[in-house]
């Protein structure tokens, strides 16, 4: 009676496990049809190449969609999650906003002006950039792999779900991130040579009540001809966040000064 109990047991056990992975199947099915509704042919190669490769192993749903890319989870070849940012290469708003990051930015000195070869180079970009940030100490999604308009980055979330934005969930303690986002600036500036240009509550999650940076794709090197103008507004931004959750902001001028200058 025992050993039938036993058996039984593993019978069901087997049974779940082969119904999770119909239900991932068909899952993934979904997401692949999904992805050949939104993304050309090329865009398309360049993601099934990585499937057979296996640095990604599964793709599922959409987890952000924005005007120049979305950001789906994914895992790898260990099971790890992955955010798999594929950048949309038919967007001409997309193209006449990303000109100001590039130009100038020693590190591009030749580029072709066809949207697809920006939108590669974009990717390319961003990737350099969470390099320079995440080898620097400042907490972003570590970087995998870039393909052509397709980024791999670390998941930033649990089981498959991102975590919340700083704007959707204002920390418990704004003091203490305030600070902690004001040295990330500094050592982005000192240490990475980065100024991440369009930081705010928007792109930054609160992990557990530790922020995370992302979104740095438009970040700039601080030889960059608006480097300085991009910082102060990185600092107008955070300003403006924190006073409105009614704690004491530090002067911009001082914080620039503070930021830019030699130790």
């Amino acid at each position: 009676m025992e050993v039938s109990k036993k058996i039984e047991g593993r019978l069901q056990i087997k049974e779940r496990r082969f119904e999770t992975e119909q239900s991932n199947k068909e899952k993934r099915s979904e997401d692949y049809d999904a992805l050949e509704e939104v993304f050309d042919k090329p865009t398309l190669m360049t993601v099934y190449g990585l499937l057979n490769k296996g640095t990604i192993k599964n793709i599922y749903g959409v987890v952000s969609s924005g005007k120049e890319s979305r950001i789906y989870h994914g895992t790898g070849s260990q099971e790890e999650d992955l955010a798999v940012k594929i950048y949309l290469t038919g967007s001409a708003v997309f193209k006449r906003g990303m000109l100001p990051y590039i130009q100038g930015d020693p590190r591009f000195k030749s580029i072709k002006k066809d949207t697809r070869s920006l939108v590669y180079l974009w990717a390319q970009k961003e990737f350099k950039n969470l390099q320079r940030a995440h080898d620097s100490g400042v907490c972003v999604p570590k970087p995998i792999h870039v393909e052509k308009n397709v980024l791999i980055m670390e998941f930033i979330g649990e089981d498959g779900v991102a975590a919340p934005l700083l704007k959707e969930k204002p920390p418990k303690h704004p003091t203490k991130m305030y600070k902690t986002l004001l040295q990330y600036v500094k050592i982005l500036y000192k240490k990475a040579n980065l100024v991440h240009g369009d930081l705010s509550e928007y792109n930054i999650m609160n992990l557990h009540e530790k922020p995370v940076i992302f979104d740095v794709s438009q970040s700039v090197l601080t030889e960059h001809p608006n480097a300085e103008s991009f910082l102060r507004r990185d600092l107008e931004n955070l300003n403006h966040f924190f006073k409105g959750l009614g704690i004491k902001t530090r002067d911009i001028e001082l914080l620039f000064k503070w930021v830019t200058k030699d130790e």
